[in-house]
């Protein structure tokens, strides 16, 4: 659980503009993962989250990224790791052990990139989003402790049930969030999944 300390940070850091949008492969029940391991792995989706994320930033649990290939941070994307741990570390990672650390290392990535945009001349919406926007990665605790904070949810909705072991809050029971966006199924690899966007209905989904 938060402490209320840690969820005045939390909230003035939404205030100053950083939007927290959060990105998951679900089943039928929300699972999103068993044995420390996505349920699948779908070129299709793999590619959406390539492309949602490439040049922000990331939040995850140590799990999550040592689930990645090599367990290593996905090349292009600033990758910061909340984890309870003190004496973990990761090359090209960032750990943070308390939201507090995790806070002052958005604000601190945040602003280091709006100088480097802002030296290169790039002053536009699109550069302004990519910089103030950061994505909550998994896993589940991850995403549990963060869902509060969040503005936008991507979701692949995978149509299937597995034998999952975490999972992501189910937005369509939660108060707060209601679904924008529903694309069309896909078929891939003898799964069917589309992709949805959630938004919270109270204006901060912008």
């Amino acid at each position: 659980m938060i402490r209320e300390e840690e969820a005045v940070l939390l909230r003035a850091l939404t205030e100053r503009g950083i939007r927290f949008h959060a990105i998951a492969a679900v089943d039928r029940n929300w699972g999103i993962g068993r044995d420390g391991r996505l349920l699948a792995r779908i070129p299709g989706d793999l590619k959406y989250f390539r492309e949602a994320t490439m040049g922000r930033m990331l939040i995850m649990g140590r799990k999550t990224l040592e689930s990645l290939p090599g367990g290593r941070p996905l090349q292009g994307r600033k990758t910061i790791v909340l984890t309870r741990r003190r004496d973990f570390a990761a090359a090209g990672a960032v750990a943070v052990h308390s939201i507090r650390e995790l806070v002052c290392e958005t604000e601190r990535a945040c602003a280091a990139a709006e100088d480097g945009m802002a030296a290169g001349g790039d002053q536009s919406a699109r550069g302004a989003d990519t910089r103030n926007t950061v994505f909550v990665a998994g896993g589940a605790t991850v995403y549990a402790t963060l869902l509060p904070y969040v503005d936008v949810c991507l979701i692949t909705k995978i149509d299937r049930i597995f034998d999952a072991d975490a999972f992501f809050p189910n937005l369509d029971a939660a108060d707060g969030f209601s679904l924008a966006r529903a694309g069309d199924p896909i078929e891939e690899d003898g799964l069917v999944y589309r992709f949805t966007e959630y938004r919270r209905g109270d204006g901060r989904g912008r």
